[in-house]
């Protein structure tokens, strides 16, 4: 059971949407409103998705104070009890802290103090609430954290969106990839516990919860992912990668004069994959194919060729699974135990979720074949 202590303030109003989160993650919630957040939320927002409890019921896994007041943080740090502080000050939890303070009471010392007190025995303080700041999917991730969840403790990086290779000021070679796929497989590992960072090529908004490193070319997406993934478990290279760029971009805007054509020199641009591969041996990889026809032969070849574990191929040729649709329909081919299958047309957000079964699975099953491999070499040094 986790504990979702409110707070009065203007957070209280993002809480139903926490615990919204939390319980669709299968979790059971009681909530307790502390005095005068019934101001801000009333139990009716709750609805469905927790009980809204005077006492919790139970010793909870976890307790969540969304927000904390500077009255709160002194109770919890000070060991002073009252309120939903006095069960976690009975016996160590898991503790989140979210809290809400105004720009004076932030930094005067004896809430920094109170903070600190907080940090060093062990609850996790997430930033002061800021309204858009502080993301609903954040708060969630890091309570799923504390909880253990099914990716916690893994490091992910996704990368996202289509890179754009200048031609002038004003043109690029690029593609249509909008970045979806990619922002719905960060999301659900968030949602799973992972520490996720995302290399967004060209992509439109910020997807809440993680490090997002913002890239325009092929070379600074592959600078980005390699000093990422040097840190990472696992790495998504969902992003498309241009296979071209112009072999000498013009500073200026290139103007069309009298010439009705003009000759447009291509090279091959960096192998992301195959780099990262090469300077990260032990890394978790998932590859991406996108292929006009079927997608099935031509992810087998690279799973092969690129030496990655495991890798997802779609039909981007397809109505409605293509370039910036909603939907997407893959095939999955893995190097280790999981095999091929074959996932049909649903939302991003189902297929990333299937996807990410399938990486557990296979990391699972490679870490299962090394343990095996260092116990076989072990004996044979004895």
């Amino acid at each position: 059971m986790i504990l979702l202590s409110v707070g009065a303030g203007t957070a209280a109003l993002s809480a139903p949407e926490v615990c919204r989160e939390l319980s669709e993650r299968g979790h059971r919630l009681e909530v307790v409103l502390e005095r005068g957040a019934r101001h801000f939320v009333g139990p009716a927002a709750f609805s469905g998705h927790a009980t809204v409890v005077e006492e919790p019921t139970g010793t909870p896994e976890a307790t969540l104070f969304c927000p904390a007041t500077a009255g709160t943080l002194a109770r919890l740090a000070r060991g002073l009890g009252g309120g939903s502080a006095a069960l976690v000050l009975s016996g160590k939890r898991s503790v989140v802290v979210l809290p809400q303070l105004d720009s004076g009471t932030a930094v005067h010392p004896a809430v920094q103090g109170n903070l600190e007190l907080l940090r060093g025995d062990g609850c996790r303080v997430l930033g002061n609430y800021a309204g858009d700041e502080t993301s609903l999917l954040g708060v969630a991730s890091a309570v799923l954290r504390e909880l253990g969840g099914p990716m916690s403790g893994q490091r992910v990086v996704v990368t996202a969106g289509g890179t754009r290779e200048p031609i002038d000021s004003v043109r690029f070679v690029g593609n249509r990839s909008s970045g979806k796929m990619g922002a719905a497989v960060a999301r659900e590992a968030v949602r799973r516990g992972a520490e996720v960072s995302v290399v967004a090529a060209n992509v439109q908004g910020v997807e809440p919860g993680v490090r997002w490193v913002a890239v325009e070319t092929v070379e600074e997406l592959r600078r980005e992912t390699l000093k990422l993934c040097g840190a990472a478990d696992v790495l998504v290279m969902a992003a498309a990668v241009s296979d071209f760029a112009p072999a000498g971009a013009v500073s200026e805007k290139i103007r069309r004069g009298s010439r009705d054509r003009i000759a447009l020199e291509l090279t091959a641009t960096a192998d992301v994959l195959q780099e990262v591969r090469e300077a990260c041996p032990g890394l978790f990889v998932v590859g991406f194919a996108a292929t006009h026809g079927d997608p099935v032969a031509d992810s087998r070849e690279k799973l092969r060729k690129k030496g990655v574990d495991l890798m997802v191929g779609n039909d981007i040729s397809r109505p409605g699974v293509g370039f910036g649709a909603e939907e997407n329909e893959v095939y999955l081919v893995g190097a280790g135990g999981f095999g091929e299958r074959f996932v049909p047309r649903g939302p991003k957000s189902e297929v990333a979720s299937v996807i990410l079964d399938a990486l557990m699975l296979e990391l699972d099953k490679k870490r299962e074949v090394a343990a095996h491999g260092r116990k076989n070499r072990s004996e044979l040094h004895d």
